[in-house]
């Protein structure tokens, strides 16, 4: 059996600070166990490479609230090396770029003369748009002026006609406006959502005045995820959720949900819109909000 390096004990004791078992730390860093074994171990010979180490390591620290560059740099003479990984890929890629090159410049040229064509048709196209424009724009005046005088002619006779006609009086004056009743405005009764007790990773919330239930969270850039469960313990949404993405669940016919975070200072709830927190400082925390009995 192989012993802990002083770098594989470091990031063993931080996952038992932390409160992590090996297959918490796989849900979050979503390293297979037996690598996050192997770290420990410093059996680096069972990674695909020595590419991963570096990667795992990184991802592992930062998992359980180290500094991954500081922890890099404190063990680098432990972790296997990459320089001629990177050496070959970068060797790789500026020969793929001098064999991409030449075609691209290749294709350019050959669509020169067409590309120059299509613009001689358009400077055609909006030049001779300006002048059928200014040509419209000169026959305005004059059509203006005589609908004008037409429509002088018109009201003029119009006023003529009506000449000693006596305009019927409103019927609506002779009505009394009766004042409109106001209705009393109705005053709106919002939620309150009231934590109750905590107890280990368990945070109880009650939901009162209200009969819906949705729930909205939004999971940020770093290592997390969540997962929702309702009173048989069953996941509904039949999967996981993890970061950058943000999830709407509706638990209002349960009137209970359960939400399991994986890094809780990473993820934002949201019980019909009104956040929520948790006053401890767990990693890992299980929201539990329900409907309260009216």
């Amino acid at each position: 059996m192989l012993l802990l390096t002083d770098l594989g004990a470091r990031l063993k004791e931080a996952r038992l600070a932390k409160g992590l078992s090996l297959e918490d730390l796989q849900e979050v860093t979503k390293i297979q166990k037996r690598y996050l074994v192997g770290i420990e171990e410093g059996n680096y010979s069972i990674m695909p490479g020595s590419f991963y180490v570096r990667a795992f390591i990184k991802q592992y620290a930062e998992a359980v609230g180290l500094d991954p560059e500081e922890v890099l740099s404190s063990y680098q003479q432990d972790i296997p090396g990459v320089k001629q990984e990177e050496v070959a890929q970068a060797y790789t890629q500026n020969t793929r770029r001098r064999r991409i090159t030449p075609r691209s410049s290749n294709k350019i040229l050959e669509m020169m003369p067409m590309i120059i064509a299509a613009l001689f048709i358009v400077v055609i196209i909006v030049f001779s748009w300006y002048l059928y424009q200014q040509k419209a724009a000169n026959k305005v005046p004059s059509e203006e002026g005589e609908v004008g005088s037409e429509v002088l002619i018109d009201k003029n006779k119009d006023v003529t006609d009506n000449k000693g006609q006596e305009e019927p009086e409103d019927e609506g004056k002779a009505e009394e406006s009766q004042p409109e009743e106001e209705e009393e405005p109705v005053e709106e009764i919002k939620q309150v959502v009231t934590q109750t007790t905590v107890n280990g990773l368990d945070v109880l919330f009650d939901v009162t005045n209200t009969t819906e239930l949705k729930i909205h969270v939004e999971i940020a850039q770093q290592s997390s995820w969540v997962a929702f469960r309702n009173t048989q313990g069953i996941d509904n949404l039949g999967k996981e959720y993890f970061q950058g993405e943000t999830v709407e669940y509706d638990a209002t016919a349960d009137g209970y949900v359960r939400i399991r975070l994986g890094r809780q200072t990473a993820v934002k709830v949201f019980v019909n819109d009104e956040e929520i927190t948790s006053p401890s400082n767990e990693y890992t925390q299980n929201y539990i909000i329900q409907l309260a009995q009216q």
